[in-house]
């Protein structure tokens, strides 16, 4: 495997997943092929406001797709269509139960909306760029039920934040195994092993869930379609 943080730190700074995916791919081969193979990387445009997103997330947690979906629109009913913290808090009881949201689940978003708005955890825009993506992973993992993986997935997908590194994704372990020709990594071993990439570990991590897809017939997913 090339070692090129220096290389990156001297190249001009990417804004975007695939201007990062071609400095990559200009560095190391593994990242070409998949390149060549995969295409650059195509992430979803975000349909929620970073309130509705982290919602979202809670509601699909360990759930089937049609199943979330289900729930989570009914949940969205309940709330009159505005997905806020101000409405959350609002609801009755009586309305997440017909929404179908366990009581553990309820309480998360509850504690989220509750966060939020005491400024626990920042989600205006501008304040959210001075955060560090330690940080927010920091705020975000205070809230009942939002662990490290749901906030780095908030960071990438909804933030487009260019250097996230999930180690703890079972599909980023297999995928970097498959793409690289080695063992599947532990969690404490990929670390490591993603900082030659940095600052552009995010989009390491989504060719390593494609790896995991072409090399290893793994379903597609909502993180790399």
């Amino acid at each position: 495997m090339m070692h090129m943080p220096d290389q990156l730190a001297a190249a001009q700074p990417a804004e975007s997943f695939p201007e990062a995916a071609a400095i990559l791919a200009g560095r190391d081969p593994v990242l070409r092929r998949l390149l060549a193979e995969a295409g650059p990387p195509r992430l979803r445009p975000p349909a929620d406001g970073h309130f509705g997103a982290l919602v979202r997330a809670i509601v699909y947690q360990q759930l089937a797709g049609a199943a979330a979906a289900a729930i989570h629109g009914r949940l969205v009913a309940a709330l009159g269509g505005e997905v806020t913290p101000e409405r959350m808090l609002a609801l009755p009881e009586t309305a997440f139960r017909s929404a179908g949201m366990s009581r553990a689940k309820t309480a998360s978003l509850l504690d989220l909306a509750a966060r939020v708005l005491d400024g626990t955890v920042v989600l205006d825009p501008p304040e959210l760029r001075a955060e560090s993506d330690a940080e927010m992973i920091d705020r975000l993992s205070s809230v009942r039920g939002v662990g490290t993986w749901t906030a780095q997935m908030f960071l990438l997908f909804q933030l487009r934040r260019l250097d996230v590194w999930p180690t703890g994704d079972l599909g980023v372990r297999k995928g970097y195994g498959l793409a690289w020709g080695v063992p599947t990594p532990t969690a404490k071993e990929l670390g490591p092993l993603g900082d030659p990439y940095r600052p552009y570990r995010s989009v390491v991590a989504w060719y390593c869930w494609r790896a995991a897809e072409l090399y290893a017939g793994a379903a597609a997913s909502a993180l790399t379609r």
